[in-house]
Protein backbone atom coordinates (compact mmCIF):
# COMPACT_ATOMS: atom_id res chain seq x y z
CA UNK A 1 0.00 0.00 0.00
CA UNK A 2 2.03 2.93 -1.30
CA UNK A 3 1.43 6.46 -2.48
CA UNK A 4 4.42 8.30 -3.88
CA UNK A 5 5.75 11.13 -5.98
CA UNK A 6 9.04 11.38 -7.83
CA UNK A 7 11.86 13.88 -8.15
CA UNK A 8 15.60 13.98 -8.62
CA UNK A 9 17.80 12.47 -5.92
CA UNK A 10 19.13 15.88 -4.91
CA UNK A 11 15.61 17.35 -4.72
CA UNK A 12 14.34 14.48 -2.57
CA UNK A 13 17.25 14.56 -0.15
CA UNK A 14 17.24 18.32 0.24
CA UNK A 15 13.50 18.85 0.49
CA UNK A 16 12.02 15.71 1.98
CA UNK A 17 12.16 14.85 5.64
CA UNK A 18 10.86 11.36 6.41
CA UNK A 19 9.32 9.65 9.44
CA UNK A 20 9.03 5.94 10.22
CA UNK A 21 6.21 5.02 12.62
CA UNK A 22 5.79 1.56 14.16
CA UNK A 23 2.40 0.33 15.31
CA UNK A 24 3.56 0.32 18.95
CA UNK A 25 4.22 4.08 18.71
CA UNK A 26 8.03 4.06 18.26
CA UNK A 27 9.11 6.80 15.84
CA UNK A 28 12.32 7.29 13.82
CA UNK A 29 13.10 10.44 11.84
CA UNK A 30 15.33 10.62 8.80
CA UNK A 31 15.44 11.58 5.10
CA UNK A 32 13.47 10.37 2.12
CA UNK A 33 15.15 7.62 0.11
CA UNK A 34 13.61 6.62 -3.19
CA UNK A 35 10.10 7.90 -3.83
CA UNK A 36 8.44 10.55 -1.68
CA UNK A 37 5.03 9.75 -0.20
CA UNK A 38 3.57 7.22 2.24
CA UNK A 39 3.72 3.44 2.43
CA UNK A 40 2.62 0.71 4.85
CA UNK A 41 3.57 -2.90 5.49
CA UNK A 42 5.11 -5.32 7.95
CA UNK A 43 8.47 -4.16 9.36
CA UNK A 44 11.12 -6.89 9.00
CA UNK A 45 14.91 -6.84 8.93
CA UNK A 46 17.40 -8.53 6.61
CA UNK A 47 20.91 -9.38 7.80
CA UNK A 48 22.44 -9.73 4.33
CA UNK A 49 25.49 -7.56 3.65
CA UNK A 50 25.14 -7.96 -0.13
CA UNK A 51 22.47 -8.90 -2.65
CA UNK A 52 20.15 -5.97 -1.95
CA UNK A 53 18.93 -5.98 -5.56
CA UNK A 54 17.87 -9.63 -5.30
CA UNK A 55 16.15 -8.89 -1.97
CA UNK A 56 14.17 -6.00 -3.38
CA UNK A 57 12.91 -8.03 -6.35
CA UNK A 58 12.04 -11.19 -4.38
CA UNK A 59 8.22 -11.59 -4.53
CA UNK A 60 8.31 -13.12 -1.02
CA UNK A 61 8.82 -9.57 0.32
CA UNK A 62 5.45 -8.37 -1.01
CA UNK A 63 3.79 -6.04 1.55
CA UNK A 64 6.88 -5.92 3.77
CA UNK A 65 9.02 -2.91 4.69
CA UNK A 66 12.60 -4.20 4.75
CA UNK A 67 15.14 -2.80 7.21
CA UNK A 68 18.74 -3.42 6.14
CA UNK A 69 21.03 -4.19 9.08
CA UNK A 70 24.16 -3.57 6.99
CA UNK A 71 24.87 0.17 7.36
CA UNK A 72 26.01 0.94 3.80
CA UNK A 73 23.53 0.12 1.04
CA UNK A 74 23.56 0.93 -2.67
CA UNK A 75 27.33 0.87 -3.15
CA UNK A 76 27.17 -1.20 -6.36
CA UNK A 77 24.14 0.57 -7.80
CA UNK A 78 21.52 -1.27 -9.85
CA UNK A 79 22.09 -3.38 -12.96
CA UNK A 80 19.75 -5.12 -15.39
CA UNK A 81 21.03 -8.67 -14.85
CA UNK A 82 20.42 -9.43 -11.15
CA UNK A 83 16.68 -8.85 -10.53
CA UNK A 84 14.77 -11.96 -9.40
CA UNK A 85 11.54 -10.73 -11.00
CA UNK A 86 10.26 -7.94 -13.23
CA UNK A 87 9.77 -5.40 -10.44
CA UNK A 88 10.61 -4.39 -6.89
CA UNK A 89 8.18 -6.04 -4.47
CA UNK A 90 9.06 -4.56 -1.08
CA UNK A 91 6.49 -2.14 0.28
CA UNK A 92 9.20 0.14 1.68
CA UNK A 93 12.94 0.28 2.26
CA UNK A 94 14.94 1.40 5.30
CA UNK A 95 18.70 2.09 5.26
CA UNK A 96 21.18 3.94 7.42
CA UNK A 97 23.85 5.27 5.05
CA UNK A 98 22.93 5.14 1.34
CA UNK A 99 25.79 5.30 -1.13
CA UNK A 100 26.34 8.80 -2.51
CA UNK A 101 27.84 7.49 -5.77
CA UNK A 102 27.51 3.84 -6.90
CA UNK A 103 30.66 2.16 -8.15
CA UNK A 104 30.51 -1.06 -10.16
CA UNK A 105 31.22 -1.89 -13.79
CA UNK A 106 27.72 -3.36 -14.24
CA UNK A 107 25.88 -0.47 -12.57
CA UNK A 108 23.38 1.36 -14.77
CA UNK A 109 21.79 3.69 -12.22
CA UNK A 110 21.72 4.38 -8.48
CA UNK A 111 19.54 2.44 -6.07
CA UNK A 112 17.87 5.69 -5.04
CA UNK A 113 16.90 6.36 -8.65
CA UNK A 114 15.56 2.83 -9.12
CA UNK A 115 13.43 3.00 -5.98
CA UNK A 116 12.01 6.35 -7.09
CA UNK A 117 11.34 5.11 -10.64
CA UNK A 118 9.32 2.19 -9.26
CA UNK A 119 7.48 4.30 -6.69
CA UNK A 120 9.04 2.62 -3.64
CA UNK A 121 8.99 4.89 -0.59
CA UNK A 122 12.03 4.59 1.68
CA UNK A 123 13.83 6.31 4.51
CA UNK A 124 17.54 6.80 5.23
CA UNK A 125 19.65 8.31 7.95
CA UNK A 126 18.03 6.50 10.87
CA UNK A 127 19.59 4.19 13.46
CA UNK A 128 18.80 0.85 11.83
CA UNK A 129 20.62 -1.01 14.61
CA UNK A 130 18.22 0.43 17.20
CA UNK A 131 15.26 -0.35 14.95
CA UNK A 132 16.44 -3.95 14.46
CA UNK A 133 16.92 -4.44 18.20
CA UNK A 134 13.41 -3.10 18.74
CA UNK A 135 11.94 -5.57 16.25
CA UNK A 136 13.88 -8.46 17.81
CA UNK A 137 12.50 -7.57 21.24
CA UNK A 138 8.94 -6.66 20.25
CA UNK A 139 8.53 -8.76 17.09
CA UNK A 140 7.70 -7.89 13.48
CA UNK A 141 4.86 -5.36 13.34
CA UNK A 142 3.06 -2.99 11.05
CA UNK A 143 4.90 0.16 10.03
CA UNK A 144 4.46 3.27 7.94
CA UNK A 145 6.98 5.51 6.21
CA UNK A 146 5.90 9.08 5.53
CA UNK A 147 7.92 11.67 3.61
CA UNK A 148 7.47 15.04 1.97
CA UNK A 149 6.82 18.59 3.04
CA UNK A 150 3.29 18.00 4.32
CA UNK A 151 3.79 15.26 6.89
CA UNK A 152 0.75 14.39 9.07
CA UNK A 153 0.96 14.79 12.81
CA UNK A 154 2.21 11.81 14.84
CA UNK A 155 -1.25 10.78 15.99
CA UNK A 156 -2.59 10.66 12.45
CA UNK A 157 0.41 8.67 11.21
CA UNK A 158 0.07 6.13 14.02
CA UNK A 159 -3.66 5.74 13.36
CA UNK A 160 -2.99 5.08 9.66
CA UNK A 161 -0.36 2.45 10.51
CA UNK A 162 -2.75 0.65 12.83
CA UNK A 163 -5.40 0.55 10.10
CA UNK A 164 -3.07 -1.24 7.68
CA UNK A 165 -3.66 -5.00 7.15
CA UNK A 166 -1.57 -7.49 9.14
CA UNK A 167 0.57 -10.22 7.58
CA UNK A 168 -1.09 -12.92 9.65
CA UNK A 169 -4.05 -14.18 7.64
CA UNK A 170 -2.84 -12.58 4.40
CA UNK A 171 -3.34 -14.61 1.20
CA UNK A 172 -0.85 -13.07 -1.23
CA UNK A 173 0.50 -15.73 -3.61
CA UNK A 174 -1.94 -15.01 -6.42
CA UNK A 175 -0.97 -11.31 -6.27
CA UNK A 176 2.67 -12.01 -7.16
CA UNK A 177 2.50 -15.19 -9.25
CA UNK A 178 2.47 -15.34 -13.04
CA UNK A 179 -0.94 -15.12 -14.66
CA UNK A 180 0.04 -17.24 -17.66
CA UNK A 181 2.09 -20.42 -17.81
CA UNK A 182 5.54 -20.21 -19.43
CA UNK A 183 8.45 -22.55 -20.10
CA UNK A 184 12.12 -22.24 -19.14
CA UNK A 185 13.98 -24.62 -21.49
CA UNK A 186 16.64 -27.04 -20.31
CA UNK A 187 20.26 -26.02 -20.78
CA UNK A 188 21.82 -28.61 -23.06
CA UNK A 189 20.24 -32.04 -23.24
CA UNK A 190 16.74 -32.26 -21.78
CA UNK A 191 16.59 -34.95 -19.11
CA UNK A 192 13.41 -34.16 -17.15
CA UNK A 193 10.20 -32.14 -17.25
CA UNK A 194 9.14 -30.34 -14.07
CA UNK A 195 5.87 -28.53 -13.34
CA UNK A 196 6.69 -25.59 -11.06
CA UNK A 197 3.78 -24.01 -9.18
CA UNK A 198 4.53 -20.29 -8.92
CA UNK A 199 3.61 -19.00 -5.46
CA UNK A 200 6.08 -16.11 -5.83
CA UNK A 201 8.94 -17.82 -7.65
CA UNK A 202 12.35 -16.16 -8.07
CA UNK A 203 13.97 -16.10 -11.49
CA UNK A 204 17.06 -18.00 -10.34
CA UNK A 205 15.02 -21.06 -9.29
CA UNK A 206 13.97 -22.37 -12.72
CA UNK A 207 17.44 -21.38 -13.96
CA UNK A 208 19.08 -23.67 -11.39
CA UNK A 209 16.86 -26.52 -12.57
CA UNK A 210 17.45 -25.74 -16.25
CA UNK A 211 21.21 -25.98 -15.61
CA UNK A 212 20.59 -29.62 -14.67
CA UNK A 213 18.78 -30.53 -17.87
CA UNK A 214 15.27 -29.82 -16.61
CA UNK A 215 12.59 -28.22 -18.78
CA UNK A 216 10.55 -26.15 -16.32
CA UNK A 217 6.88 -25.39 -16.93
CA UNK A 218 6.05 -22.51 -14.58
CA UNK A 219 2.33 -22.53 -13.72
CA UNK A 220 0.15 -19.92 -11.97
CA UNK A 221 -0.66 -20.23 -8.27
CA UNK A 222 -4.23 -21.10 -9.34
CA UNK A 223 -3.05 -24.21 -11.24
CA UNK A 224 -5.01 -27.40 -10.60
CA UNK A 225 -3.80 -30.98 -10.36
CA UNK A 226 -5.07 -31.44 -13.91
CA UNK A 227 -3.01 -28.44 -15.08
CA UNK A 228 0.11 -29.94 -13.51
CA UNK A 229 -0.27 -33.35 -15.11
CA UNK A 230 -1.18 -31.86 -18.48
CA UNK A 231 2.57 -31.16 -18.96
CA UNK A 232 3.40 -34.82 -18.20
CA UNK A 233 5.91 -33.95 -15.46
CA UNK A 234 8.68 -36.13 -14.10
CA UNK A 235 8.61 -33.98 -10.97
CA UNK A 236 6.61 -31.18 -9.35
CA UNK A 237 8.04 -28.11 -7.63
CA UNK A 238 6.32 -25.65 -5.25
CA UNK A 239 8.06 -22.29 -4.94
CA UNK A 240 8.66 -19.63 -2.34
CA UNK A 241 6.11 -16.86 -1.88
CA UNK A 242 4.59 -14.28 0.48
CA UNK A 243 1.76 -14.44 2.98
CA UNK A 244 0.39 -16.72 5.67
CA UNK A 245 0.52 -20.44 4.77
CA UNK A 246 -2.60 -20.97 6.87
CA UNK A 247 -4.56 -19.31 4.05
CA UNK A 248 -3.11 -21.47 1.23
CA UNK A 249 -5.84 -24.11 1.13
CA UNK A 250 -5.77 -24.40 -2.68
CA UNK A 251 -2.02 -25.04 -2.82
CA UNK A 252 -2.30 -27.60 0.00
CA UNK A 253 -5.06 -29.46 -1.84
CA UNK A 254 -3.07 -29.49 -5.09
CA UNK A 255 0.04 -30.77 -3.32
CA UNK A 256 -1.96 -33.56 -1.72
CA UNK A 257 -3.06 -34.58 -5.20
CA UNK A 258 0.61 -34.78 -6.25
CA UNK A 259 1.49 -36.82 -3.16
CA UNK A 260 -1.32 -39.25 -3.90
CA UNK A 261 0.17 -39.88 -7.35
CA UNK A 262 3.66 -40.42 -5.86
CA UNK A 263 5.29 -37.99 -8.28
CA UNK A 264 8.70 -36.70 -7.09
CA UNK A 265 8.08 -33.43 -5.27
CA UNK A 266 10.35 -30.61 -4.10
CA UNK A 267 9.31 -27.44 -2.28
CA UNK A 268 11.19 -24.43 -0.99
CA UNK A 269 10.20 -21.76 1.54
CA UNK A 270 6.42 -21.33 1.14
CA UNK A 271 6.50 -24.73 -0.57
CA UNK A 272 7.95 -26.22 2.62
CA UNK A 273 5.08 -24.79 4.64
CA UNK A 274 2.60 -26.13 2.09
CA UNK A 275 4.14 -29.61 2.42
CA UNK A 276 3.90 -29.32 6.20
CA UNK A 277 0.20 -28.51 5.98
CA UNK A 278 -0.38 -31.22 3.35
CA UNK A 279 1.08 -33.76 5.77
CA UNK A 280 -1.16 -32.56 8.61
CA UNK A 281 1.27 -30.33 10.52
CA UNK A 282 0.38 -26.80 11.59
CA UNK A 283 2.20 -23.54 10.87
CA UNK A 284 2.86 -20.53 13.07
CA UNK A 285 4.21 -17.00 12.82
CA UNK A 286 7.76 -16.43 13.98
CA UNK A 287 8.43 -13.50 16.30
CA UNK A 288 10.63 -11.68 13.80
CA UNK A 289 11.45 -14.29 11.16
CA UNK A 290 14.63 -15.29 9.33
CA UNK A 291 15.82 -12.96 6.58
CA UNK A 292 19.35 -12.72 5.24
CA UNK A 293 22.12 -14.81 3.73
CA UNK A 294 23.97 -16.03 6.81
CA UNK A 295 21.65 -18.48 8.59
CA UNK A 296 23.22 -21.77 9.83
CA UNK A 297 21.15 -24.86 9.02
CA UNK A 298 22.01 -28.50 9.66
CA UNK A 299 21.08 -31.14 7.09
CA UNK A 300 20.23 -33.99 9.42
CA UNK A 301 20.50 -36.56 6.64
CA UNK A 302 24.24 -35.85 6.32
CA UNK A 303 25.13 -33.93 9.49
CA UNK A 304 26.52 -31.10 7.36
CA UNK A 305 26.01 -27.51 8.48
CA UNK A 306 25.22 -25.04 5.68
CA UNK A 307 25.24 -21.27 5.57
CA UNK A 308 21.94 -20.46 3.90
CA UNK A 309 19.73 -17.66 2.57
CA UNK A 310 16.35 -17.15 4.25
CA UNK A 311 13.23 -15.08 3.85
CA UNK A 312 10.37 -16.39 5.98
CA UNK A 313 8.18 -15.13 8.77
CA UNK A 314 6.23 -18.38 9.25
CA UNK A 315 7.38 -21.91 10.08
CA UNK A 316 6.14 -25.50 10.21
CA UNK A 317 5.17 -26.91 13.60
CA UNK A 318 6.54 -30.47 13.38
CA UNK A 319 8.30 -32.62 16.01
CA UNK A 320 12.08 -32.35 15.67
CA UNK A 321 13.23 -35.66 17.09
CA UNK A 322 10.75 -38.27 15.98
CA UNK A 323 9.31 -39.81 12.85
CA UNK A 324 5.67 -38.82 12.33
CA UNK A 325 2.91 -40.86 10.74
CA UNK A 326 1.01 -38.94 8.06
CA UNK A 327 -1.66 -39.83 5.48
CA UNK A 328 1.21 -40.22 2.99
CA UNK A 329 3.52 -42.37 5.08
CA UNK A 330 6.26 -41.57 7.53
CA UNK A 331 7.75 -38.07 7.63
CA UNK A 332 10.63 -36.47 9.50
CA UNK A 333 12.33 -33.12 9.94
CA UNK A 334 15.37 -33.20 7.64
CA UNK A 335 16.83 -29.74 8.31
CA UNK A 336 16.87 -27.50 11.39
CA UNK A 337 18.07 -23.95 12.05
CA UNK A 338 20.91 -23.98 14.57
CA UNK A 339 20.06 -20.51 15.88
CA UNK A 340 16.60 -21.34 17.20
CA UNK A 341 15.70 -24.95 16.28
CA UNK A 342 13.08 -23.86 13.73
CA UNK A 343 12.09 -26.56 11.25
CA UNK A 344 13.98 -25.87 8.00
CA UNK A 345 13.15 -28.99 6.00
CA UNK A 346 10.87 -32.02 5.74
CA UNK A 347 11.10 -35.34 3.93
CA UNK A 348 8.79 -38.30 3.43
CA UNK A 349 10.32 -41.71 4.01
CA UNK A 350 7.79 -43.72 1.99
CA UNK A 351 7.19 -41.38 -0.97
CA UNK A 352 9.52 -39.24 -3.12
CA UNK A 353 8.92 -35.83 -1.55
CA UNK A 354 11.04 -33.34 0.37
CA UNK A 355 11.26 -29.60 1.04
CA UNK A 356 13.39 -26.93 2.67
CA UNK A 357 12.40 -23.67 4.28
CA UNK A 358 15.35 -21.66 2.95
CA UNK A 359 16.54 -20.70 -0.55
CA UNK A 360 18.99 -23.14 -2.17
CA UNK A 361 18.99 -21.11 -5.40
CA UNK A 362 20.50 -18.25 -3.32
CA UNK A 363 21.38 -15.26 -5.42
CA UNK A 364 23.69 -13.50 -4.59
CA UNK A 365 24.76 -16.44 -2.42
CA UNK A 366 25.70 -18.44 -0.44
CA UNK A 367 25.66 -21.63 -2.52
CA UNK A 368 26.09 -24.27 0.19
CA UNK A 369 22.65 -25.75 -0.51
CA UNK A 370 22.75 -25.95 -4.32
CA UNK A 371 23.06 -29.75 -3.96
CA UNK A 372 19.34 -29.90 -3.21
CA UNK A 373 18.58 -29.46 -6.90
CA UNK A 374 20.84 -32.47 -7.54
CA UNK A 375 18.90 -34.37 -4.89
CA UNK A 376 15.69 -33.55 -6.77
CA UNK A 377 17.11 -34.80 -10.09
CA UNK A 378 18.35 -37.99 -8.36
CA UNK A 379 14.87 -38.53 -6.95
CA UNK A 380 13.33 -38.22 -10.42
CA UNK A 381 15.96 -40.56 -11.88
CA UNK A 382 15.28 -43.19 -9.22
CA UNK A 383 11.51 -43.08 -9.78
CA UNK A 384 11.92 -43.24 -13.56
CA UNK A 385 14.24 -46.25 -13.28
CA UNK A 386 11.76 -47.98 -10.99
CA UNK A 387 8.96 -47.39 -13.48
CA UNK A 388 11.01 -48.93 -16.30
CA UNK A 389 11.78 -51.95 -14.15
Amino acid sequence: MTTSTRGTASQRHKAAPAVLVLEDGRIFRGRAYGAVGATFGEAVFSTGMTGYQETLTDPSYHRQVVVMTAPHVGNTGVNDEDPESKRIWVAGYVVRDPARVPSNWRSRRSLDEELAAQGVVGISGIDTRALTRHLRERGAMRVGIFSGNALPDEGTMLAEVRQAPEMKGADLSAEVATKEAYVVPAVGEKKFTVAAVDLGIKGMTPHRMAERGIEVHVLPATATVEDIYAVNPDGVFFSNGPGDPATADHAVSVMQGVLERRTPLFGICFGNQILGRALGFGTYKLKYGHRGINQPVQDRTTGKVEVTAHNHGFAVDAPLDQVSDTPYGRAEVSHVCLNDNVVEGLQLLDRPAFSVQYHPEAAAGPHDAAYLFDRFTSLMSTVMEGQRA
